[in-house]
């Protein structure tokens, strides 16, 4: 019976040893639709590694994230963007990829809550593009441009088909 005690004693301590080799899961709400079926076709086009960044667990739904807290996060079926004055950040890629982000600034009402924890952090989210697919890059994170992320995002992002694209000042006639 001791040898028994013993036996369950070490495989509980070897468990707990085991579950803190790993970080914890980043805590993220679902998106509004994070159950369209696009967005699990997005979560399976999105990279293993970001740049440097490892992946990470998440707690909801169509989502993931990459690095040490607080971590690059990617939420897939958020509430799209309609027309809007905001920054726009058309990444394009060599192999022909192009994706139409809006900056979100910190006082609009769709900036994300985890863009706001550590030292800020940008957020961006799709334009033209249902569901929308939102990134928040930590400053944390950023050792040049916040947007290089969006660039090896840019091929998961573009499973969503674009509807719209941004306009510019010297695209209206």
């Amino acid at each position: 019976m001791p040898h028994r005690r013993l036996l369950v004693l070490s495989l509980v301590a070897g468990a707990g040893l085991l579950a803190g080799c790993g970080a914890p899961a980043v805590t993220l709400a679902p998106g509004v639709a994070a159950a369209d079926p696009v967005c699990a076709r997005v979560l399976q086009a999105t990279p293993d590694r970001l740049g440097a960044l490892e992946r990470r667990s998440t707690s909801a739904q169509a989502t993931t994230a990459w690095g040490a807290d607080p971590a690059v996060t990617l939420r897939c079926g958020v509430a799209p963007t309609g027309p809007t004055t905001d920054r726009c950040v058309n990444v394009e890629r060599p192999d022909g990829t192009s994706v139409d982000w809006i900056q979100l600034e910190s006082d609009d009402p769709n900036y994300p809550a985890n863009a706001a924890e550590g030292a800020g952090a940008w957020a961006f989210v799709t334009y033209g593009r249902v569901p929308a697919v939102e990134v928040v890059v930590p400053a944390e994170h950023v050792t040049g441009q916040p947007t290089a992320f969006l660039v090896d995002l840019a091929p998961a992002a573009e499973v969503v088909p674009a509807q719209r694209a941004c306009v510019g000042v010297g695209d209206v006639p």
